[in-house]
C-alpha cells in the first residue's frame, strides 16, 4: 500500500452463514472465498424496519454504477418472529425489489459474528477480504461511494481487483393480477383501487375485487406525474378520498399524489422526491418540503393525515392552504402518549378515521393507538418496542405483532390488519377487549368494508379477501414473544453511556450558536433508569441502573451538527447527524460499566474501533 493510501484497520471478515440459505443466486451457496477481489458490501436488515428500507433504497445507485466491481450482499437478520420464516424473507426480497444476493440468517449467525447492534447495519470487505468500514443507521451511501472508489483504484494497482457479472440471478417473475398489494380503497363507484406497490401502479378491480378495470401508471419505478399510462410511480401504499380524487402515499418517492379518477391523471400534491432529514423544514408549502417514506394517508378534521413512517410521525396536508406540517410525534421511536409535540411513535403505518378519533397501527411498537381532537395521543393496544405476540383479551394484556392496517367498523370498535399474526383482530372499546376476527390470512396489510363484508387485502397472497364480519371472535391460542435482538449485559447501578462522534473529514462541530451536539434517554421499563433520564447536550453521561429491574431497554436518541470547515467559504454548507437506539439490557454482575453507541458520521472503521 502507498503513503497516501488511506490506513485502514486489517481485519479478516467472518464467513457468511445462516440456516436460511441463500436467495437470488439461482440456487447456488455463497462464500467469501468466491467473491475474493470484489468490493463486498454487506447490508445487515430485516425487512419490518423502515431504515433498512431506506438503505435499499440508497443502495440502488451505487449498485448499478460499479456492478462489475462490488457485490451488495443482504444477510436478513430479523426482529420478529414472523421474520424468521423463510417465505416471509424470500415475499420480502421481492416486494422490496433487492437485486442482490441475500443470505437468510434466522439465528442471527452472521449478525452475532460481526458483532452487530443494530438495524440496519453496512459492512465494507476490500477484494483481499479484510473489514475496512463498518457503518450504523442510514444515510451513508455518499462516504460507501467514495470508499468503492478509493479501493477500486487501490486494488487496480495492486492487481487484487477482479471485475465482471456479479453472483446475482433474478427470480422469475410470477403472473399473478395485483403483486404484494399495500392498500385498498372502496370507491364511491362500488369499485375498488388497490396499490400495487411492487409493480408501482395502482390498480382499479370491479366489485368482485379480482377483475381489473384499469391500471394507473407505467410499471416503471419513477417519479413523474402525466396521464394513467404515463405517470410514474415507487412503491404507493395508502390511499384516501379528497374531494371526489384519491391521495396516494407515493411511499419511496417520499410525496402525495393525486389521482384525478375521471381522466386518470396523476398530479404532485406534496413533497418533492428527496427524503426528509433532521435539520429539513416541518412545514410550509407542500410541494417545496421533503416527506419520508409517507406509508397511509386519511381525511380528520378537515386534513390529510399521513403516516410519516419514515420518521415515526404524523405529519397532515391542508388541502385550503397547500401546506404540510407535522401534526404528532418527535422522530424519537417508541411509545410515549401525551399532546402530540411530545408523543413518540414507531413506524406508523395504516391510519382510518373517524368523526372524534384518528386510529393508527403503530407498527414497531405492536401497538393500536388513536389521536383524539385535540391532537393528544393514546395507546389502546401495546407496550413498546420489544414486547408482541398473539394474545386475545383485555387490551392491557393483548398483543400485536407489527400491524399494517387499521379500519373503522360501525359499531365504534376497530379492525386491525396483524400483519405478522397472518390475522384480523378486533378491538372494542366498549369493553377494552381484543378479539380474533380471523386467521389463516397471509400478511394482511389493509382492510376496507363493504356493508357486512370486510375485505382483506392479503399482500403476500396478492389478492384481496372478502370475510363476513362474525358476531363473536375466533379462539386462537395465545402467543408471546419479545425480539431476538440479543441483550447487552451491563452491571446494576453505575453505568457511563458514551456517543461517541467524530465529524466527516472536512468539518467540523458547527457551535456558532452554542452547543452542537444533544443526547435524549429513556428506558422501558421507566423503573430502570433511577438517574440519567432526561436530554442534555453532553454525549457521555452516567446513568444508575436499579439492581431490582433485571432486563429492559435503554431508548438513546443523540444529535449532533457539522458544517464544512474551510474558512475561505462564508457560507458552509451544515449538516445533521441523527442516531436513534433501542438498546436491551441485562442487569449482570459481571457485565459492562460502559456502553459505547457511535453516531453516524465517521468516515473509516480506524476511527470507530475506539468504540
Amino acid at each position: 500500500m502507498s503513503d497516501s493510501s488511506p490506513r485502514r484497520v486489517r481485519v479478516r471478515a467472518p464467513e457468511l452463514l445462516g440456516k436460511g440459505g441463500w436467495l437470488n443466486t439461482g440456487g447456488k451457496q455463497l462464500g467469501l472465498a468466491e467473491l475474493r477481489g470484489r468490493i463486498v458490501i454487506v447490508d445487515f436488515w430485516t425487512f419490518c424496519c423502515i431504515n433498512c428500507l431506506h438503505v435499499l433504497d440508497e443502495l440502488r445507485e451505487l449498485e448499478e454504477k460499479h456492478r462489475d466491481t462490488v457485490v451488495i450482499v443482504g444477510v436478513h437478520s430479523p426482529k420478529f418472529v414472523h421474520e424468521a420464516e423463510h417465505q416471509a424473507v424470500v415475499d420480502a426480497v421481492e416486494r422490496y425489489g433487492v437485486e442482490h444476493p441475500v443470505l437468510d440468517d434466522p439465528e442471527l449467525a452472521t449478525w452475532k459474528q460481526y458483532a452487530v447492534r443494530a438495524w440496519p447495519t453496512l459492512v465494507v470487505i476490500d477484494p483481499e477480504g479484510y473489514v475496512v468500514a463498518q457503518h450504523a443507521g442510514e444515510g451513508h451511501a455518499h462516504a460507501i461511494a467514495r470508499l468503492v472508489e478509493e479501493l477500486e483504484a487501490e486494488h487496480e494497482a495492486k492487481g487484487t481487483l477482479r471485475r465482471g457479472d456479479g453472483p446475482y440471478v433474478a427470480p422469475e417473475p410470477e403472473p399473478t393480477v395485483l403483486r404484494f398489494p399495500g392498500k385498498a380503497l372502496l370507491l364511491p363507484s362500488g369499485t375498488f383501487l388497490v396499490s400495487d406497490t411492487t409493480r408501482h401502479q395502482l390498480v382499479e378491480l370491479a366489485e368482485d375485487g379480482e377483475t381489473v378495470l384499469r391500471r394507473i401508471g407505467s410499471g416503471a419505478r419513477g417519479f413523474a406525474d402525466g396521464t394513467a399510462d404515463t405517470a410514474t410511480f415507487n412503491e404507493p401504499q395508502g390511499l384516501t378520498l379528497l374531494d371526489g380524487d384519491v391521495v396516494v402515499a407515493d411511499t419511496v418517492n417520499h410525496a402525495l399524489r393525486r389521482l384525478d379518477l375521471a381522466t386518470g391523471e396523476v398530479t404532485t400534491l406534496a413533497g418533492t422526491g428527496r427524503q426528509w432529514w433532521q435539520g429539513s423544514p416541518s412545514s410550509g408549502p407542500a410541494r417545496e418540503v421533503d416527506l419520508s417514506s409517507p406509508w397511509d394517508v386519511a381525511v380528520f378534521g378537515g386534513r390529510v393525515w399521513i403516516a410519516m413512517a419514515g420518521v415515526h410521525q404524523l405529519w397532515a396536508y391542508d388541502p385550503a392552504a397547500g401546506t404540510v406540517a407535522v401534526a404528532a410525534g418527535t422522530t424519537n421511536e417508541g411509545l410515549v402518549d401525551g399532546p402530540g409535540a411530545e408523543a413518540w411513535f414507531a413506524q406508523p403505518s395504516g391510519l382510518a378515521a373517524t368523526a372524534d378519533r384518528l386510529w393508527l397501527a403503530d407498527s414497531e411498537t405492536s401497538a393500536l393507538r388513536w389521536v383524539d381532537l385535540d391532537g393528544v395521543v393514546h395507546t389502546a393496544v401495546g407496550t413498546g418496542l420489544f414486547d408482541f405476540g398473539h394474545r386475545d383479551g383485555a387490551a392491557g394484556q393483548a398483543l400485536l405483532q407489527h400491524p399494517l392496517g387499521v379500519t373503522a367498523l360501525p359499531d365504534g370498535s376497530v379492525a386491525v390488519a396483524d400483519t405478522y399474526n397472518h390475522a384480523l383482530r378486533r378491538y372494542d372499546p366498549a369493553t377494552g377487549e381484543v378479539s380474533t376476527l380471523a386467521t389463516d390470512l397471509r400478511e394482511p396489510s389493509d382492510a376496507v368494508l363493504v356493508g357486512e363484508d370486510i375485505v382483506v387485502v392479503e399482500s403476500a397472497r396478492h389478492r384481496l379477501t372478502r370475510l363476513r364480519l362474525p358476531e363473536e371472535a375466533v379462539r386462537v391460542e395465545s402467543v408471546a414473544h419479545r425480539t431476538q435482538r440479543a441483550a447487552t449485559e451491563v452491571r446494576p447501578g453505575r453505568l457511563r453511556l458514551d456517543v461517541i462522534f467524530q465529524a466527516p473529514a472536512g468539518q467540523k462541530l458547527d457551535t456558532r450558536y452554542g452547543p452542537s451536539t444533544r443526547l435524549l434517554v429513556s428506558s422501558t421499563p421507566p423503573g430502570l433508569l433511577l438517574a440519567g433520564e432526561g436530554a442534555d447536550t453532553d454525549l457521555s453521561r452516567t446513568l444508575e441502573l436499579d439492581p431490582a429491574v433485571t432486563e429492559g431497554v435503554l431508548h438513546v436518541s443523540a444529535m449532533a451538527a457539522s458544517c464544512d470547515d474551510d474558512p475561505a467559504n462564508e457560507y458552509p454548507a451544515c449538516h445533521v447527524h441523527q442516531q436513534d437506539w433501542g438498546v436491551p439490557v441485562r442487569l449482570t454482575e459481571g457485565g459492562a460499566d460502559r456502553l459505547p453507541l457511535v453516531l453516524a458520521g465517521m468516515d473509516d472503521q480506524e476511527t470507530a474501533r475506539d468504540a
